[in-house]
């Protein structure tokens, strides 16, 4: 089944969908899609490094995320805003790897790769690699829902019951840091942050409590992906932009029900 290049990337669409769905709610329930932005666009610095010294992209993706990621948390106050922060970290990230990956010599770099994503390359690795990501976010949210939903809800609270914001908060870091990893290959650099954002955002009007909104977000962006491979393959668009195309009209279309019923 999986010679069928079709299957796997649907698989990688789908793998992607479940991670960013879930750790996409924490991303908005934290107003954290600057953080979002930040550790994403670093990710062209990683698939520099991967390419100067020949490692997998996946690797040298992860890694650079990792760091810019924790680098983040490091110089983010406990409480207050970073927005100038973010804003400075990612785009100099993301301009600092543009122009390292045009300067790596012998090699001949497709940008829309990985600016835009290039999920109908995806091997059967790929896929391990998506969906150990998608199992290790998930695993992580299961063990510790209750620990991140309250340090992020009500820190306050958070620290009443003994639970430290701080830590909960480097947990999500490093979630999103491995998520980035994955969907570098399905949406690309520049489209990560609204593929955490957009579902969730949509889940959020007609969720009534934290797990039924992770659970439509997931549903969301899974039937984004699935939808999205559809248009690309019917209009000979790009898949990762075509699936955040069509998250974004869900978006609309929700929204506009929701207006009209209320």
């Amino acid at each position: 089944m999986l010679d069928d290049f079709l299957v796997r990337v649907a698989l990688a669409g789908v793998g992607t969908a479940i991670a960013a769905g879930l750790l996409g709610c924490f991303v908005v329930w934290r107003r954290m899609a600057y953080f979002g932005d930040a550790t994403a666009h670093a990710a062209v610095l990683g698939v520099a490094l991967a390419l100067a010294f020949n490692m997998s992209i996946f690797l040298g993706v992860g890694l650079v995320a990792l760091a810019m990621a924790v680098l983040i948390y490091g110089l983010s106050p406990e409480r207050g805003s970073v927005d100038t922060l973010l804003g400075v970290l990612a785009h100099g990230a993301l301009a600092m790897g543009l122009v390292a990956v045009t300067l790596i010599p012998g090699q001949r770099v497709d940008l829309d790769a990985y600016l835009f994503g290039d999920v109908i390359t995806v091997t059967r690795m790929d896929l391990m690699i998506i969906w150990g990501g998608t199992a290790l976010v998930v695993g992580v949210l299961w063990w510790r829902w209750s620990a991140l939903l309250t340090a992020t809800l009500s820190p306050d609270l958070a620290y009443a019951a003994g639970i430290e914001p701080r830590r909960q908060q480097l947990v999500l870091t490093l979630m999103l840091a491995a998520v980035v990893a994955v969907a570098m290959k399905v949406v690309g650099a520049l489209l990560i942050t609204a593929l955490l954002i957009i579902p969730a955002a949509t889940a959020r009007k007609y969720a009534q409590t934290p797990e039924r909104m992770a659970l439509l977000s997931v549903v969301i962006g899974v039937v984004a992906a699935l939808a999205g491979l559809r248009l690309a393959l019917l209009m000979d668009t790009p898949v990762g932009p075509s699936i955040i195309c069509v998250a974004a009209f869900m978006f609309a279309a929700t929204t506009v029900a929701h207006i009209g019923r209320s």
